[in-house]
């Protein structure tokens, strides 16, 4: 295990042709710090209607179809139905939210996803309400094809579909567009309803674009943020104080049944570049150290424990390099993962160890104000409590975050053939971030995600590191922690701020 300390990154290249489309989206012209200051930045919750008490909405997707299984485009269509498979990730859907006080459950009228919902909803007193506009998106003369017809049959159009599907056109229609104005419209709906915790049963892209629209995001975010069969996604909405539309929190993407760092493909292509963000574990309590500085806190016994269980979660996958800051409780998470990796081939005689290289990336440090202020919370940390940060303090953490972005794209190989792993491990703080980073958002969406300790998220990088923007695969994981997990859901009784 070699321990390395990285030094600051080169200034990232300007704004990539994808960043300046989606300022134009946005109707916002930006192409640095100064610039965002100037102009208003896209605000999550912008176009939602007023709220009055907080919500909860879980957004579900179906379990795996027939046409899943065949790889034939469903679109809107109604002729697949769930395989045996599907079924049983619907009972476990059914486990995993099955202590929640859901108030109502909204569902697509499409049969897939219908059958999902009445798997979960077995019991509850309350009938489905179901939901024309969240049904699947409307793919017209592509609906029914297996993908390599689509290929064949359409040729130039398919790829449009694969590389620039906001602006795909068919039949006269921009189904994309189509989806993101059916979401929004939803929204008016499920927000309206009196329940405080709501259940979405619905699909792949439009429960993308329900978690895209809830946040501001513009089409140009189709595929970025992934849902798996049977994926749940939590969104959290809190009102102003004052009036105006309500501050939006995703409290996690796609918690799937299955294992999130599984071999297998984001958005229907195999990847082989990954990022994956690891949170460190617990730390103790500034009552329980006399140390000076509550960033160089070690990890508690739960802490230790929340590390463990990462590094055997990671444990299938080969990871090549870890980038940690070099507080104490990242680098203790860190050593863990990496004591597991390089033993994880030394089971038999004839074992030869994994080798992985180990960095402390400064970048990843943060101020010890962070690790105070999310220990004022308590054990459940509140969602969008960056938002209560000191806004220079929030500048500062932007501003690294730039470099340690950046010095994760470096650990990435430009070629597309040769897989690689590489492992962040800091405080959630620093995480947030990254993600921002990763979606390239700016530095005001930090709070409108959340992470918890020992928590990971997994972002996919389809065309190497040269495609800046990652693809999300899952954020704040963590059902790996077994007894210790924080649930999916957690009822919201006597929980007005969630």
């Amino acid at each position: 295990m070699a321990l390395l300390v990285l030094a600051p990154s080169p200034p990232a290249p300007p704004p990539s042709p994808a960043a300046l489309r989606r300022s134009a989206v946005t109707g916002i012209r930006c192409s640095s710090v100064q610039d965002l200051e100037r102009s208003p930045a896209p605000r999550p919750g912008a176009s939602l209607p007023l709220l009055r008490a907080a919500k909860r909405v879980v957004l579900v997707r179906h379990g795996q179809s027939t046409w899943n299984a065949e790889g034939r485009i469903q679109g809107s269509s109604d002729i697949s139905v769930l395989t045996p498979k599907g079924e049983s990730q619907a009972k476990t859907s059914r486990q995993m939210l099955l202590s929640d006080s859901f108030d109502a459950c909204f569902t697509s009228l499409l049969a897939r996803s219908r059958r999902t919902a009445e798997i979960i909803w077995e019991g509850r007193d309350d009938e489905l309400i179901p939901d024309p506009d969240l049904r699947e998106i409307d793919l017209y003369s592509f609906q029914g094809l297996l993908k390599h017809e689509g290929k064949e049959r359409y040729g130039v159009l398919y790829k449009q579909w694969q590389k620039n599907a906001a602006n795909f056109s068919i039949d006269g229609h921009y189904p994309v567009r189509e989806l993101w104005d059916r979401a929004q419209s939803c929204w008016e709906r499920i927000l309206a309803h009196e329940g405080k915790s709501v259940l979405v049963v619905a699909h792949n892209a439009v429960n993308q674009a329900l978690v895209a629209t809830s946040l501001g995001l513009g089409a140009e975010y189709f595929r970025i943020l992934l849902q798996s069969n049977c994926g749940a996604s939590v969104l959290d909405f809190t009102p102003q104080t004052g009036g105006g539309p309500p501050n939006v929190c995703l409290n996690r993407l796609n918690q799937t049944p299955n294992s999130p760092v599984a071999a297998g493909s984001s958005g229907g292509r195999k990847t082989s570049k990954r990022i994956i963000l690891a949170c460190q574990g617990t730390t103790q309590s500034s009552s329980e150290i006399s140390l000076g500085g509550v960033g160089y806190v070690p990890l508690n016994m739960l802490g230790t424990i929340q590390s463990q269980k990462t590094a055997e979660l990671l444990l299938d996958l080969k990871v090549n390099s870890i980038l940690c800051s070099p507080q104490i409780a990242a680098v203790d998470t860190a050593t863990a993962i990496c004591e597991v990796q390089e033993a994880a081939d030394c089971l038999g005689a004839d074992c030869v160890p994994r080798y992985v290289e180990m960095k402390n990336l400064l970048e990843l440090e943060i101020e010890d104000v962070f690790q105070a202020k999310q220990k004022s919370f308590g054990n459940i940390v509140q969602a969008g409590w960056m938002g209560s940060m000191e806004y220079k303090t929030l500048e500062r953490l932007w501003a690294q975050s730039k470099h340690a972005w950046q010095a994760l794209l470096n650990e990435l190989p430009d070629d597309s053939e040769s897989d690689r792993v590489v492992v962040a491990v800091g405080h959630p703080a620093i995480h947030l971030a990254l993600i921002c980073r990763c979606l390239d958002l700016p530095m005001e969406y930090m709070s409108s995600f959340h992470l918890d300790d020992g928590s990971i998220s997994v972002i996919d990088f389809l065309d190497g590191p040269k495609s800046r923007r990652g693809i999300v695969r899952c954020t704040n994981y963590t059902a790996h922690l077994g007894r210790w997990s924080i649930p999916i859901t957690r009822p919201t009784e006597n929980d007005e701020e969630f």
